[in-house]
């Protein structure tokens, strides 16, 4: 995997994981999250996966994604697909759309990124950063 900030090859190395650590906001009520992101890349712009999260504090919220990663370059990626949250002893269809820029450093990424949940409840923004590897 290059480590001078360039991308890294897909074809050889099309799983990646990486752990979230972000804020949710719903209204105002705000919370620290936690999340675990899995992306299996299927060409130079899409990318499969799925997206685990859960917020502690005013919030208390599980939610799990099924996840499209549209790769625009080697390194923006704008991330949307329907899942479901569990929040408050309901169940709730959301959707997200979300961007992230992902840099290589030393093998590993770093991804600031920002995402807005639309809910059949209250819509929530989470934005955080992640640290990845691809393998």
């Amino acid at each position: 995997m290059p480590t001078d900030g360039a991308h890294h090859d897909w074809d050889a190395e099309p799983h990646h994981v990486s752990v979230l650590s972000a804020g949710t906001w719903e209204d105002d009520e705000g919370a620290a999250t936690v999340g675990l992101d899995y992306e299996y890349r299927r060409s130079e712009f899409l990318g499969l996966g799925a997206v685990v999260e859960r917020a502690f504090g005013e919030i208390d919220a599980t939610t799990v994604l099924g996840a499209f990663d549209l790769h625009l370059t080697h390194a923006l990626v704008v991330q949307t697909g329907p899942g479901v949250e569990w929040i408050d002893g309901e169940t709730k269809f959301v959707y997200r759309l979300g961007v992230l820029y992902e840099w290589m450093l030393d093998g590993y990424t770093l991804s600031p990124q920002i995402h807005y949940d639309a809910t059949s409840g209250e819509d929530a923004v989470i934005a955080g950063v992640a640290l990845g590897v691809a393998f």
